[in-house]
């Protein structure tokens, strides 16, 4: 596993680019990857920690979407480094519908760039950056977001969807 060195910029995959494989598992042990979503539309996001004021913000409005979401044939993948058990707890307390994939090695958030310096109170250190990529039934990204405000982002990412399913029907 490579791991980012603090002070140096991480490589964020950028529209076009395939996107690095995925294979996590979730909170029952069930192992994700995305090369099984080919034909599907996938939204990868990446958050701090579960059951955090922004995380949660964030999760819940992904939940509150739900129907719409389904409704472009979209899967949700929320990805952070907790357990499959804080993820079982997070999903349940929230009644959150969609996948939480556990990356406690950080080599997925690692491969999307999303371990990057941060810094709170005067203090720096390495941690998760919220981030989001819209990947493509072809496997490639869509669209990314790389630096993430967690209110209204899941609407954001919606609107990029449909956007991205309309261009790719012609109109």
């Amino acid at each position: 596993m490579t791991s980012q060195a603090a002070g140096t910029e991480p490589a964020i995959p950028r529209p076009g680019e395939l996107a690095p494989e995925v294979a996590l598992p979730d909170e029952s042990g069930t192992v994700h990857h995305l090369a099984d979503q080919r034909g599907r539309w996938t939204i990868l996001y990446f958050y701090p920690k579960d059951d955090t004021p922004g995380c949660t913000i964030e999760a819940c409005q992904f939940r509150d979407l739900e129907l719409p979401y389904a409704a472009t044939d979209a899967d949700v993948w929320g990805v952070s480094k907790d357990s499959a058990a804080s993820h079982r707890r997070f999903r349940d307390k929230y009644n959150l519908p969609f996948t939480l994939l556990s990356d406690p090695e950080r080599r997925t958030i690692e491969a999307y760039g999303a371990w990057r310096e941060k810094s709170m109170r005067g203090r720096t250190f390495m941690g998760i950056a919220r981030s989001t990529f819209l990947i493509d039934p072809d496997g490639r990204v869509a669209r990314a977001w790389p630096q993430v405000k967690a209110d209204g982002h899941a609407a954001e990412v919606l609107e990029a969807l449909r956007e991205e399913r309309s261009k790719r029907a012609g109109g």
